[in-house]
């Protein structure tokens, strides 16, 4: 695959970077070598092999959804600052 300079200043453009001839040139260059580095991965023969979506068997790591009782008020605020009724008591934000 090549690369030209008008693919280099496209991109830029979107990556809104300000590139300089020098830049250009060299990003083009780079561009070009990495291109050409991943274009040998279609000399793979992967006749046979199965397209996965991850490279390790995955399992659902969730435990099951099953209804179990809470806290409860006092539980939950007994270790509160303050407290005022069954809720927590917190110092006023707006003045």
């Amino acid at each position: 695959m090549s690369i030209s300079r008008n693919d280099i200043d496209h991109v830029a453009r979107l990556a809104r970077l300000a590139l300089n001839d020098e830049e250009k040139d060299l990003f083009t260059a780079q561009m070009e070598a990495i291109l050409s580095y991943a274009e040998t991965l279609n000399e793979l023969n992967t006749d046979g092999v199965i397209p996965t979506s991850h490279a390790v068997p995955l399992s659902n790591a969730f435990r099951p959804d099953t209804a179990t009782p809470s806290l409860g008020i006092d539980l939950a605020l007994s270790n509160a600052p303050d407290r005022s009724g069954s809720y927590f008591q917190v110092p006023p934000v707006i003045e």
